[in-house]
């Protein structure tokens, strides 16, 4: 399969590219920046994009997934800065042009959105509930969902919660503040999340390429980071100081069971553990072989 990634170079985007790559796709990166060398598992082509461009030639590919998003460095939630106007025209305008090229190529997609879309809600997030953004960013990710079903051309959306994993050549982790923190001593506000291992939602992203259509929630687990903090402290042995436990009432789990109808099921606990210590690797604190 022909595929194009949009922001494959970024810390999500990475792990689709990737994941493409192993299953064999012909795989083209659209970024404004070529990736570097051995960024990827293997070189890709470059297809030069930015998320204002107005002539989109995308005719030579089977399916497009849409991971860019123009924001506030490390930030998404708020990502529009004081700049709301040019965020929504960036991004919104950006998809929809995106998704009508698309369309006129015949080329599925596959559209990276985020469970921001639902808002504040009562319980368990299922996809079939009525959405309440309070955000500009689910707001924004929302319209797109909504613009590009309603085309009616092949589409898969998934609403995808927070993204881990190790990062790439050059990238820090989405941790890697915290753990800083934690090495020093420094005190932790407490904190809960879902998460979502990025290679689990590349294989999202590939059922997604192989025809499952609508909409599909993608998270694991909840997380609170006195857990995630004792689960470093025992792979690399650092002693910080742990945060207090977070009040996880109110905190909505992700209903996944679409999903895992598609074979998509993940891995908790068992699969964190293994990307923490291949992170400590990447980061020098355990030596490769370890």
């Amino acid at each position: 399969m022909r595929v194009a990634v949009t922001g494959g170079t970024g810390l999500v985007g990475r792990f689709l590219v990737n994941e493409a790559l192993g299953a064999g796709d012909d795989v083209t990166v659209m970024t404004r920046s070529p990736p570097t060398p051995g960024f990827f598992r293997r070189e890709v082509a470059h297809l030069p994009y930015d998320l204002s461009d107005n002539d989109i030639n995308i005719r030579k590919f089977d399916a497009i997934v849409h991971a860019a998003f123009d924001h506030v460095p490390g930030r998404y939630r708020g990502g529009e800065g004081d700049d709301p106007t040019g965020f929504l025209a960036r991004n919104l305008d950006g998809s929809l042009r995106l998704f009508e090229a698309a369309a006129q190529a015949g080329a599925r997609v596959v559209f990276i959105s985020t469970r921001a879309v639902y808002g504040p809600q009562d319980g368990t997030l299922t996809e079939d509930m009525e959405c309440r953004p309070n955000t500009l960013y689910g707001q924004a990710k929302l319209a797109a969902e909504q613009a590009l079903l309603a085309t009616g051309q092949p589409a898969t959306v998934l609403r995808v919660t927070g993204v881990y994993g190790p990062p790439g050549p050059g990238q820090r982790h989405k941790w890697a503040d915290l753990f800083d923190d934690f090495a020093a001593g420094r005190r932790i506000d407490p904190r809960v999340g879902t998460e979502v291992h990025g290679e689990c939602l590349g294989l999202a992203v590939r059922r997604g390429r192989e025809g499952a259509d609508g909409i599909y929630n993608v998270s694991d687990m909840l997380l609170d980071w006195r857990d995630l903090l004792a689960e470093w402290q025992s792979v690399t042995g650092i002693d910080g100081r742990l945060p207090e436990r977070a009040d996880a009432r109110g905190y909505n789990q992700m209903d996944t069971a679409r999903l895992q109808r598609l074979g998509v099921c993940p891995g908790g606990i068992a699969r964190l553990r293994p990307a923490l210590r291949q992170m400590a690797e990447q980061a020098g604190i355990l030596p490769k072989d370890a």
